[in-house]
């Protein structure tokens, strides 16, 4: 059996966020969890077993059992049930019909993200789009989620990126949507 990871580093959840939500740290909450079997558990039974006998939300039992799976090695970073997810945002600075405008025109597009190959699924201007994105790292079909935030001048966007095969897709996708929404704030900013 591999070593315990430590949940706060993993999650980026500090014991003290933990305690004010919960009442308990992240080592209470695992020796629990540890106690009932856990490590035998799939996601859905941790989840049910927190819903039983804990008075957290559901946000924080989902919270916990992430926490928990990946510290015991039960779940990579960034690994969902049906694959894995990353995701990246970025502020830029432009409205968001400009910011939609750009994602969804194929001129407009292949000034910041070119050779992309995709399927707009349903789309809401301007406030979301979503995916099928024809190929991920070699991954095939997978799904991007884009999110519009419009805050004036400016646009918070947020790329989900989810049913990725593995954990080196999913670092691959992380680093490819990082530039991309360089691109994009460039781009919408005249210098792309």
């Amino acid at each position: 059996m591999s070593e315990d990871l430590d949940p706060v580093a993993i999650t980026g959840t500090s014991d003290e966020a933990v305690v004010r939500a919960t009442g308990k740290p992240w080592a209470e909450w695992l020796a629990l969890l540890d106690a009932a079997g856990g490590r035998e558990m799939n996601h859905k039974q941790l989840v049910a077993h927190l819903q039983a006998h804990t008075d957290v939300s559901s946000w924080w039992q989902q919270q916990l059992t992430v926490g928990y799976e990946q510290s015991r090695g039960l779940r990579a970073k960034h690994e969902m049930a049906d694959g894995y997810q990353i995701s990246r945002s970025r502020t830029v600075a432009a409205p968001a019909a400009a910011v939609y405008h750009a994602w969804v025109d194929d001129a407009a597009r292949a000034g910041w993200l070119p050779d992309a190959a995709f399927t707009i699924r349903k789309a809401t201007p301007p406030k979301s789009l979503r995916l099928t994105w024809a190929d991920a790292a070699g991954a095939g079909a997978t799904s991007v989620e884009v999110g519009l935030s419009d805050k004036g001048d400016r646009t918070a966007v947020s790329v989900q990126h989810t049913k990725l095969p593995d954990a080196a897709a999913a670092e691959s996708m992380k680093a490819f949507w990082a530039a991309a929404l360089t691109r994009l704030a460039d781009h919408l900013a005249g210098d792309g």
